[in-house]
């Protein structure tokens, strides 16, 4: 009898020992593992699946989509789940198009997922799901598209793979143009097949931004500034085309062009917007300034003439002109048509540097001209006080302050515009909703308005310096500009800024033209670089536009 109560003791031990185990690992399951094992069943019981709004379209003031999106896909792998990595990605990779040692790699990484493409179009999306291949999924997604290819490019700007805005309008819009994401729960029984679909949030497209971009005109300017490449090899080039009547900018284009579905191999420099970007010495075409702002303050009368030396000396150093000449007399007209250096630091001596640096600032140069783009500079100038001896010697031609080619069309604008400085525009709505118009403020009277383009006549009339430069059955006006670039120690001999000022009819202005070359390589002057871009441009925009032949 003791043996047996023995063993009963000893199986009554063990069964408690065994109680009290499966006591602990009941705790441990629930009490500590329960929350992550609850999980990791609703995640393999439903799927959340994010539903991309497309984001907003960028259009012309037309209505011609720039930028747009549609409806994509992006196609993913769980790795563990492929059986025959060969033959699925042979089979994966003729489907999108694909190299196969790409879609190989995708599909062998180590975990439980990777991309195999992101913001595939729906026609090879549906060639991948035909395939029903096991570990082979995708999701819904968007792709950004730009019916026009890469038209004003820079302008538009790129957006990443996530959709958000990366440089450009894409970047400075981006909360109108980015779309809501809605999201779907998919509820799967225990083979892994649907079983329901919830809603569990819609998503909603972003707003469409119109610009004031006219596409046509847009594609003119780039084919020019094309030419214009081809022929001189600049560094880079800008041509801006505005109507003065309303001061909407119909084309800003840049040379050379960018790739933006290849931003790995663009440049930070080549995604700039050179027209509100790129700050440079406008040299003669800066003039045009100087005799307004003359003209205005009563310094000169379209009728003063000058005797003109040679050269002049402004403390330390001396002005001469771009072709020796001797002594001569000119009238204002004179001086802008044949481009004197000379003849315009001694209009500036005449008006004086206190004068001319507040008309400087009254024509916007200094500052930003407010248009709608990102990060758009305000070019260099020196308040009076801390002018030197010889900056008198410099400004009235030109020289001593940077300006970008924007301001310069807005100041141009003015002239062209009755006085009437207005804040160039660049956008003509946001989501539908009309941005508001600049009504400006005059700067210079009307008269002195239609004398400096009377006398920009000239320029483009026989002994001007762009005298080759016409347009059948239109009038035109405008200022060359040869601008040697600044180095250390002073300007250099063999590097130019060419550019040219045009406005278009000259009596009766619908357009504003700023064609800007940098470092052209063989000729190097404004009238033979810029001015015969400018004369493409007027000669398509003005009967595109419907401005009537005087």
């Amino acid at each position: 009898m003791p043996r047996l109560e023995k063993r009963v003791g000893l199986l009554f031990f063990f069964c408690l020992l065994m109680l009290m185990g499966i006591m602990v690992r009941a705790f441990y399951l629930q009490g500590i593992q329960g929350s992550s094992y609850a999980s990791q069943a609703v995640g393999q019981q439903q799927d959340i699946i994010e539903v991309p709004g497309l984001r907003g379209a960028i259009l012309d003031r037309n209505g011609r989509q720039l930028a747009g999106s549609e409806p994509g896909a992006s196609i993913y792998a769980t790795p563990y789940q492929i059986k025959d990595p060969n033959a699925e990605s042979e089979a994966v990779a003729k489907a999108l198009d694909a190299n196969q040692d790409d879609v190989y790699e995708a599909i062998t990484q180590p975990g439980g997922f990777s991309y195999v493409a992101k913001k595939v179009d729906l026609a090879h999306a549906g060639r991948v799901e035909k395939l029903g291949l096991e570990g082979i999924g995708q999701h819904p997604d968007t792709i950004r598209t730009r019916p026009q290819g890469d038209l004003a490019s820079q302008v538009i700007g790129a957006v990443n793979e996530e959709g958000d805005g990366l440089s450009g309008l894409e970047a400075a819009e981006d909360s109108t143009l980015k779309g809501i994401n809605g999201k779907r729960r998919i509820v799967k029984d225990a083979l892994g097949d649907p079983i329901r679909l919830d809603h569990l949030g819609d998503s909603s497209d972003g707003k469409p931004v119109e610009l004031t971009l006219d596409a046509s005109i847009q594609a003119e300017a780039e084919r020019v500034l094309a030419e214009v490449g081809d022929t001189y090899s600049p560094v880079n080039a800008s041509a801006v085309v505005m109507d003065t009547r309303t001061s909407q900018v119909l084309a800003m284009a840049n040379w050379p062009p960018v790739d933006l579905d290849h931003l790995e191999d663009a440049s930070s420099d080549s995604l700039l917007n050179i027209g509100t970007s790129y700050t440079y010495e406008p040299g003669s075409t800066f003039k045009a300034i100087t005799i307004a702002s003359a003209l205005e303050t009563g310094t000169v009368t379209p009728e003063s003439s000058f005797t003109l030396a040679p050269s002049i000396q402004v403390y330390d150093r001396t002005i001469e002109e771009s072709h020796a000449r001797g002594t001569v007399t000119l009238s204002v007209g004179d001086i802008l048509a044949q481009s004197s250096n000379v003849g315009a630091v001694t209009i500036g001596l005449e008006m004086g540097g206190r004068k001319l640096s507040k008309w400087i600032g009254k024509f916007g140069f200094g500052e930003p001209t407010g248009i709608e783009y990102p990060g758009e500079e305000q070019g260099i100038v020196l308040p009076y006080k801390d002018w030197s001896g010889s900056t008198i010697g410099n400004v009235p031609m030109g020289q001593g302050l940077a300006v970008t080619p924007i301001q310069m069309v807005a100041a141009y604008g003015a002239l062209a515009n009755g006085g009437v400085l207005r804040q160039p525009k660049l956008i003509k709505s946001i989501g539908g909703v009309k941005t508001p118009i600049d009504p400006g403020h005059q700067i210079v009277s009307p008269e002195v308005a239609t004398e400096v383009r009377d006398m920009l006549k000239g320029v483009l009339a026989p002994g001007g310096t762009a005298s080759e430069v016409s347009v059948p059955g239109y009038t035109l006006a405008g200022k060359t500009g040869t601008a040697q670039i600044a180095t250390d120690g002073g300007y250099s001999d063999s590097r130019y800024v060419a550019s040219f000022m045009g406005i278009a009819p000259a009596d009766n202005p619908a357009i504003a033209v700023s064609v800007v070359v940098n470092e052209p390589e063989g000729p190097h002057t404004g009238g033979e670089v810029a001015a015969p871009a400018f004369g493409e441009l007027a000669s398509f925009t003005l009967p595109y536009l419907g401005v009537p032949t005087e």
